[in-house]
């Protein structure tokens, strides 16, 4: 009976492993219909033994201190996944991890030997970042809002940026579902639209949507 259990599916990404995954036909694999109906019987089960639904893919029994977070919206959300620990530092250490300044990221370099011929050089070993602009701030705590707490406002008139109206509009189809409800000033994320969370969330990256490239980069999110 471990405290906490992350549950997800298998992410297939052959364009991002290589050779590791290329095994695997389309074929082989099953469809969202079939993934979908898997997660819910696994979140079922897990329900009869005790486990709550506390954000995406994770449970944790009521005993837990990630449980405890929830029930006092104090859950927090970073790049190792779930914690109650809302520190703005975080330091990764080692190949390809990544570190979090709170106003910037960076990943380390992704192959041992470049590692340490960086660390020869008494540099830091990094391969990439990106410094943290003022839309990416408020974009970031609205994604944070629905992946810890299932909700996001904007009576702060510092959480409004331009393009809120335009994510809004993308949401409505999600909304029409039943999955969302919008208000004058804020969202909630019902509890049909749970295992959505991260579509509702994508509408929000907008990085991600003026980047959308010509080749897939993700695996589906269902």
């Amino acid at each position: 009976m471990p405290d906490r259990i992350a549950f997800y599916s298998y992410a297939h990404v052959p364009w991002i492993k290589g050779n590791r995954q290329r095994g695997f036909k389309d074929s082989d694999l099953p469809t969202a219909d079939v993934k979908r109906e898997m997660y819910e019987l696994g979140k079922q089960l897990l329900a009869e033994a005790g486990y709550v639904e506390i954000g995406m893919d994770h449970f944790a029994l009521k005993t837990d201190s990630l449980y405890k977070a929830v029930e006092k919206k104090k859950l927090h959300r970073n790049f190792m996944g779930y914690t109650t620990s809302k520190t703005k530092v975080m330091i990764g250490l080692g190949v390809s991890a990544i570190s979090d300044s709170w106003s910037g990221f960076a990943q380390n370099e992704k192959k041992i030997e470049d590692y340490y011929d960086r660390l020869d050089l008494n540099e830091l070993p990094l391969y990439r970042g990106h410094i943290l602009t003022e839309e990416d701030e408020k974009i970031r705590q609205h994604i944070l809002n629905l992946m810890c707490k299932l909700e996001t406002s904007w009576e702060d008139g510092n959480m409004i940026f331009p393009e809120l109206p335009e994510v809004l509009n993308n949401l409505e189809e999600i909304e029409a579902d039943g999955l969302i409800e919008i208000g004058v000033r804020s969202l909630n994320i019902t509890e049909e639209g749970r295992p959505y969370v991260r579509n509702v969330c994508m509408a929000f990256d907008l990085l991600l949507q003026r980047n959308k490239p010509e080749t897939q980069l993700f695996s589906m999110t269902v």
